[in-house]
């Protein structure tokens, strides 16, 4: 799987970090953007186009399994739910 992150990652898939700001602010995958779980659903748009590859992850990797069910229901195709922060390569 780490490896299919990686190839996804760097084929231009858009990193995305579904813990809380604080969380974040606290350690990050480099070049993730930041999108809490709990404002995913109104910030759709920021992660358009729906055909770019999405990588998600959070801290133990159940945040975002339910982020990735939110994008697959809304239209997105190439979404992969990493895990947890320690599972993104090179962390």
């Amino acid at each position: 799987m780490a490896n299919v992150i990686e190839e996804k990652i760097k084929a231009g898939a858009l990193v995305v970090d579904v813990r809380t700001e604080d969380e974040f602010m606290d350690e990050a995958f480099p070049g993730a953007v930041n999108i809490p779980l709990g404002v995913l659903q109104q910030q759709l748009n920021k992660l358009e186009p729906k055909d770019r590859p999405v990588v998600l992850y959070c801290a133990s990797g159940a945040r975002s399994a339910m982020a990735a069910r939110i994008l697959k229901m809304a239209g997105w195709k190439d979404v992969i739910n990493a895990g947890g922060l320690y599972d993104m390569p090179g962390m």
